[in-house]
């Protein structure tokens, strides 16, 4: 690695390596990826259950989708990298009146921007998921988008990595970012253990440290890790024969099929932000088993087979935070995705190419993700989080 850049990128995940190959495909070779760890994607992308889907309250939020699943389902042809990508759906289960009417509200908002989706009635939901054996007996409605899906972290992650290194970026690993240079009213490069990298233009692609690199350039990035768990069971004779991604919104529990058996999952909301990624296991045995096994009884008789936790990079509405700071030449954000950083990361990477080389993005606007929209504390919150 030499001394200089064009841009320095921090952050080695999959948001990092998708702006970063966008970038090269545009032009700017010059670009190093920064990423503490051993290997990339081993944060909060290599611990993700691989899901996408269409289905937001906002309407950047919708486009956004649009544009990245667009690029997903073209990814195996364009990177020349196979992936496992299964189009089954996604399905919100609904108990409560008030998100019965949300959701409502939301499919007016998906439907007019050309998103194939519906609400259902109770009795119809076993057309979708034919065979499963789910607990309905609360259930008011359901929304559900066929074109929604599940995908492979791994392979998107390593699409990027491969085709950004063929292109001329160097993606460098143990790489721990501890400094970022400012001179005046912009950015001049960052530092790390080993050295120092002199660079025109810093992104922030930092996942649940985003915080932390926002304060290296003396900008506060409102970004905090919300720890998550996912546990996946090996094969059982019940599990579902569609890869549906099945959501009960109350409680955030859900589940798709994985391996011969399922991989399911859910969060803490009463734990505050955290960066320990250990599994708790007192949840799993007081709060995860009985809200899975009532919605999805098969899942009693389910042995496990792997446990893992990862980190939500949560913004305070859970929506992204992208683009330019103001007051501060050359640095970029990427951050706050709040759990929708693995599926909405190909439209990003194109968007901040372009924010980047043309000066702003032109495929879509990205304005809505700005960081000054916190400044007058009037934000629309994304309601489709779990």
């Amino acid at each position: 690695m030499g001394s200089t850049a064009e841009c320095a990128i921090v952050g080695g995940g999959i948001v990092g390596l998708s702006i970063a190959y966008n970038l090269a495909a545009r032009g700017m070779t010059d670009v190093v990826v920064l990423e503490r760890e051993s290997m990339v994607g081993t944060g909060s992308t290599g611990r993700c259950a691989g899901g996408f889907r269409h289905q937001f309250s906002t309407e950047a939020n919708v486009r956004l989708s649009l544009l990245s699943i667009d690029k997903l389902t073209a990814f195996e042809a364009e990177m020349d990298q196979p992936l496992d990508l299964h189009q089954d759906g996604y399905l919100f289960l609904l108990d409560d009146p008030k998100d019965v009417e949300a959701f409502e509200r939301n499919v007016e908002l998906q439907t007019r921007l050309g998103v194939p989706v519906e609400i259902l009635p109770p009795e119809e939901i076993a057309k979708v998921l034919p065979g499963t054996e789910l607990k309905l007996d609360d259930i008011l409605a359901a929304s559900y988008c066929g074109k929604d899906g599940v995908s492979d972290p791994a392979g998107v992650t390593e699409g990027y990595r491969k085709n950004a290194a063929r292109l001329g970026v160097s993606v460098q690993t143990d790489r721990e970012v501890v400094g970022i240079d400012v001179e005046g009213d912009r950015v001049t490069g960052v530092r790390f253990r080993e050295g120092r990298l002199s660079a025109p233009i810093v992104v922030n692609a930092a996942g649940p440290h985003a915080g932390a690199v926002g304060k290296m350039a003396g900008i506060d990035v409102p970004v905090v890790p919300l720890r998550r768990f996912i546990w996946t069971t090996r094969p059982f004779a019940e599990a579902p024969s569609r890869w549906t991604l099945v959501i009960d919104f109350a409680s955030g529990f859900y589940f798709h099929r994985e391996g011969g058996g399922v991989l399911f999952g859910m969060g803490n909301r009463d734990e505050p932000p955290t960066h320990d990624l250990s599994v708790d296991e007192e949840f799993f045995e007081k709060v995860a088993v009985p809200v899975g096994t009532r919605r999805y009884p098969p899942l009693a008789g389910a042995a496990i087979r792997s446990s893992w936790a990862g980190s939500y990079e949560a913004s305070p509405d859970a929506n992204p935070i992208l683009g330019r700071v103001p007051g501060l030449e050359g640095f970029i954000l990427a951050n706050g995705f709040s759990g929708h950083g693995f599926q909405h990361a190909p439209g990003v990477g194109q968007l901040l190419a372009e924010e980047i080389t043309d000066g702003g993005a032109t495929t879509m606007d990205i304005s809505p993700f700005s960081i000054r929209r916190f400044e007058g504390g009037n934000t629309k919150i994304e309601y489709g989080v779990v």
